[in-house]
Parts: C-alpha cells; sequence; structure tokens
C-alpha cells in the first residue's frame, strides 16, 4: 500500500483502468470457452456455436458507435464500471436451470456480455490518452501496447481457465464463481475510479458520434478490412479444419487457439520495440502501411501451400505462427495510433468510432469464415484475408506521417 501510495495519481488510475481490464478479459475468455466446451458437450456443431457469439459481435458494432458518445457524455468512469455490471449480468443469466439455456436466450446472454466487453474496451483505451501528456508520444505507445497485449494473453489464460473450472465444478458453479469475483472488483471500482475521468467539457451532440477527422476515418476503415482479415480464417475455418482435417479433439483445438492468443499478446506488448524502439522513433502512417504490406501475402502463402500438397500441419501451423507475430504488430500499431490521433476532449468519441468497425471487421470476418469455408473451403478464406490486407495496405497510404521522427523517452 505505500508503494502504492507513492505513485503519482496518473500511474495509480492506469493501474486501476488496466486492473479492470484485466479481470472483465479473463471473464471474457473464460465464459466463451465454457460456452463453446458446454454447448460442444450438448451435440451442437461448430456452426450452430458460432452463431450463439453473433449478437456479441453485432452488438459490439452498435456499442462501439453509441458507447464513445455515452462516454463523452457521462464520463468515462461510468461506462467502464457499467461494463462490468453488464458482464456480471451475462454471467447470472447462464446460470438458470438447463431447460431455460434455450438458444435465444444464450444469444441474448452473449449480446449483454457483448456490449459489456466494448463498452469496457473503449473506457480503458480512451483513459490512456486524458493519463499521458501529448508530448509524451513515446509513453503513451509503450503503455497502450502493454494495455492491449496483456489483455490478449490473458484472454488466452480466460481460455483455459474456463476450461478448467468446468471440468472442477461444472458450468454453473464456474458461472456463479467468476460472477462473485467480478462484482467485488466491480464495487471496488465504483469507489476507486476517477470521477468524470473522461467527460467532455462541451456536451457532445448525437451527430457526432460519427468522426470529422480525416485520419480516424482513414484508420478506422483500415482496421476494418484488417480484423475481418484475421477472423474470415480464424474464428470458424480454422478450428473447424484442425478438429475434421487433422483429427484434433476438441481440447488439442482450443489449447492451440489459447497459446496462439497468448503469444500474439506477448508480441503486442513489445511491439514498441519491434517498430522503432532501438531507432528512438514513434511510428507513424509509413509504418501502418509498411507492416499491413508484410502481411498481405502471408495468407495467400498458406492457401498456396495447401493447394500444392505440401505438408497441410508445417503449412498452416507454421504460417499461423508467423501471421501471429505481424497481426499482432499491425493491431498494437493501430491500437496506439487512434489513442495518438484522438482530441483529448471527448476522446472516447473518436475511440468509439474506430472500434465500431473493429467491431465491424470481427463480424464480417465471422460470417464469411462459416459461410465461406462451408462452401468454397479454407484456401478461399485464406486468399479473401490476402485480399482484405492489402485493401488495409493501401488505405493506410492516406493516414498522417510525422514531418520529423517523434522520439521515445530517453531516446537518443
Amino acid at each position: 500500500m505505500t508503494a502504492l501510495s507513492a505513485l503519482s495519481p496518473e500511474v495509480r488510475q492506469y493501474l486501476l483502468v488496466t486492473g479492470n481490464y484485466w479481470a472483465f478479459t479473463l471473464t471474457d475468455g473464460a465464459l466463451r470457452m465454457l460456452v463453446v466446451l458446454h454447448f460442444h458437450s450438448l451435440g451442437y456443431t461448430p456452426l450452430q456455436i458460432a452463431a450463439l457469439f453473433l449478437f456479441y459481435e453485432i452488438f459490439g458494432v452498435i456499442t462501439n458507435l453509441v458507447g464513445g458518445y455515452l462516454g463523452a457524455r457521462l464520463g468515462l468512469n461510468r461506462t467502464m464500471n457499467i461494463g462490468l455490471g453488464l458482464q456480471v449480468a451475462a454471467l447470472l443469466m447462464l446460470t438458470v436451470p438447463a431447460a431455460w439455456l434455450t438458444v435465444p436466450w444464450v444469444m441474448g446472454a452473449q449480446a449483454l456480455s457483448g456490449i459489456a466487453k466494448d463498452l469496457n474496451k473503449m473506457s480503458a483505451k480512451s483513459s490512456i490518452k486524458l493519463l499521458v501528456p501529448d508530448s509524451q508520444q513515446g509513453t503513451l505507445y509503450k503503455w497502450v501496447a502493454i494495455l492491449t497485449g496483456s489483455k490478449n494473453a490473458l484472454k488466452g489464460v480466460g481460455f483455459f481457465l474456463g476450461g478448467a473450472l468446468l471440468a472442477l465444478i461444472g458450468f454453473k458453479g464456474a458461472l456463479l464463481v467468476m460472477a462473485a469475483i467480478l462484482a467485488v472488483i466491480w464495487l471496488a471500482s465504483l469507489f476507486l475510479l476517477k470521477k468524470d475521468l473522461g467527460k467532455a467539457k462541451a456536451k457532445p451532440k448525437f451527430r457526432d458520434i460519427l468522426s470529422k477527422s480525416r485520419a480516424i476515418n482513414i484508420l478506422s476503415a483500415a482496421r476494418l478490412f484488417l480484423f475481418g482479415a484475421r477472423d474470415v480464417w480464424f474464428v470458424v475455418a480454422l478450428p473447424v479444419y484442425l478438429s475434421t482435417v487433422f483429427g484434433w479433439d476438441f481440447w488439442l483445438v482450443g489449447g492451440f487457439l489459447a497459446v496462439w492468443i497468448i503469444g500474439y499478446g506477448i508480441v503486442q506488448s513489445f511491439a514498441p520495440r519491434i517498430t522503432g524502439k532501438q531507432r528512438g522513433h514513434v511510428p507513424d502512417g509509413r509504418a501502418a502501411f509498411a507492416w499491413a504490406l508484410a502481411l498481405a501475402g502471408l495468407p495467400a502463402l498458406i492457401a498456396m501451400g495447401l493447394t500444392a500438397g505440401w505438408s497441410a500441419q508445417a503449412v498452416l501451423l507454421g504460417g499461423l505462427l508467423l501471421f501471429g507475430v505481424l497481426f499482432a504488430v499491425n493491431s498494437s500499431l493501430h491500437s496506439y495510433l487512434i489513442v495518438s490521433y484522438a482530441k483529448e476532449d471527448g476522446v472516447s468519441l473518436d475511440v468509439g468510432f474506430y472500434y465500431m468497425s473493429n467491431a465491424l471487421g470481427r463480424l464480417m470476418g465471422t460470417l464469411l469464415s462459416g459461410w465461406v469455408y462451408q462452401d468454397y473451403g479454407l484456401e478461399v478464406c485464406l486468399w479473401i484475408s490476402s485480399t482484405f490486407v492489402a485493401l488495409a495496405a493501401l488505405i493506410s497510404l492516406g493516414l498522417p506521417r510525422h514531418a520529423k521522427p517523434v522520439t521515445f523517452p530517453g531516446a537518443p
């Protein structure tokens, strides 16, 4: 406690925001694995299970668009706490008797969880902008990278947590334990999180939810295609392929994907070092274009390897690991740029609009992943992925570039 009291108020708030985000992310990953495993055991097909998460993605689009407006009107402390409270409610919704767990009920619970997740994420990412001065862009990039990377690593840990809790105390018991722990964190956040954090000085109008910034509109369009490129083969096509073609059981598929997400998150945390910290430079639109271009051809190369009859396991798993590294750097770069571009007064409006595009890309990728894989196979999913990344790279050409290099703290 003495060490905490010695920290600056900004660092204490950053730690609190990050702790809230971590706790939420663990339950989000665990809940997804619980639902997947439980309904798989009930005989649902992979495509039917994917459909359970449809509202999760749809409401993510809506929440990010409206959530940024609410954050600017009410304050980011309130939107973050609303997200935590809604997640507790979503967990409790699934503790009803088994006969009540119909598809519409589960989709409704997932919709609530999707709203909660995007309110929490938008609030956490927006808060950092307010805790770091504009003159310290290197520090901003580092803090955003740590928050983003740790979140994805913990989501992978959440996958393991969900499976372990299901095995130890069952579906309902796991949900009750997570709801109880998250409720305690939520109550603490109500008292400790800074009041009116991120509340705009001038009350924004509802029409302000659409960004007026050219840089943010361009970055949002690039983000849409970047995340569509990941999910078009990652969400449904890849797990089903691993299960049906490689013959992996569900635990092996889930464990592999969890490890992939943890590794992906770790790479995100180190993205500042990868993209220029050693040279002392903070990245700009030029870096976003270059890293997207480096990623663009990889899914197509994987598809060509599979079509040519090379070892499917070597081509797909090796390609997936390289894709994870390059995609993590691209994602971390985008996460820094949106916080950097966003205006400080009403920051959540800009961040919310950007993450609306992120959610729309995930929704587009999820729908295409099921349909294209079912009708045309994994190779076509991969070709679409390459096309989407190439579009993200071309769009990124319009992003602002530094007139002169911006340096990290302590850089020569």
